[in-house]
């Protein structure tokens, strides 16, 4: 006989982290319930609210779901704010100083005529307010596949030949690097293209999310709104 209910784990992080306890909480559904249903119970027992689901996105093991997607007993749910910006050696997710030299050395080939390189680095100051550190932290298997398949987009798109993405984690102080997008091609604009096309898809996409803290205090900082096809899937108006 087919069960009548399943049980689904809920986990949220950034400046979302604090919906459920740590580690996410565990609901029980009606088996065949979909992820509308979900958010829908989740917005009507007071979990979350309007504002919240207008600027959210919604992952599915690791996958980002629609409202119609199908929920299964032991899915784990993952409602994602707006990123601030393993599957390959070239695609990482380190907690120690990142090293431009090394990587930038090792995905050079005799065929490449140009190699383009994104440095993203901790700066002192934000709109005037004093800077110590951030913290970054990532929805991390989900941050994983998310950067491998950019690489593999841009690899197409561009026909670049390699693509490099280090993202750090944990403590960064003022100067380190962030994130790191390293593009070997034959051409140097489709190098340039590239390049720029990844760090900006990335920030809209991979969840990653960054705490600055001031010498006055600490905020989670805005990401950037998620792509359409994305952030439509959590209008309350889709929602049950």
């Amino acid at each position: 006989m087919r069960p009548l209910s399943m049980r689904v784990r809920v986990v949220s992080f950034g400046p979302l982290k604090t919906l459920f306890a740590e580690g996410g909480e565990v609901f029980e559904l009606p088996t065949g319930e979909s992820v509308g249903g979900l958010i829908g119970m989740l917005r009507d027992g007071g979990r979350v609210d309007e504002a919240t689901l207008k600027c959210a996105a919604i992952a599915v093991d690791h996958e980002y779901a629609s409202m119609d997607v199908v929920l299964h007993d032991g899915d784990e749910v993952a409602i994602l704010p707006p990123v601030s910006g393993g599957t390959d050696a070239a695609i990482k997710l380190v907690r120690e100083p990142i090293d431009l030299a090394a990587i930038q050395a090792a995905i050079k080939a005799g065929g490449d005529g140009a190699v383009c390189v994104f440095d993203g680095i901790v700066r002192d100051n934000t709109r005037g307010r004093a800077t110590l550190h951030l913290d970054y932290e990532a929805y991390e298997e989900m941050a994983m596949r998310q950067m491998a398949e950019l690489r593999f987009a841009a690899i197409e798109k561009f026909g670049v030949r390699d693509v490099a993405i280090v993202h750090r984690l944990g403590r960064l102080l003022v100067g380190e690097t962030s994130v790191l997008i390293v593009v070997a091609s034959a051409h140097r604009g489709a190098a340039f293209e590239a390049c720029r096309w990844v760090i900006d898809t990335l920030k809209k996409t991979v969840p990653i999310w960054k705490r600055e803290q001031f010498v006055d205090g600490a905020v989670w900082v805005d990401g950037e709104p998620f792509p359409d096809d994305l952030a439509a899937s959590v209008k309350p108006g889709l929602v049950k």
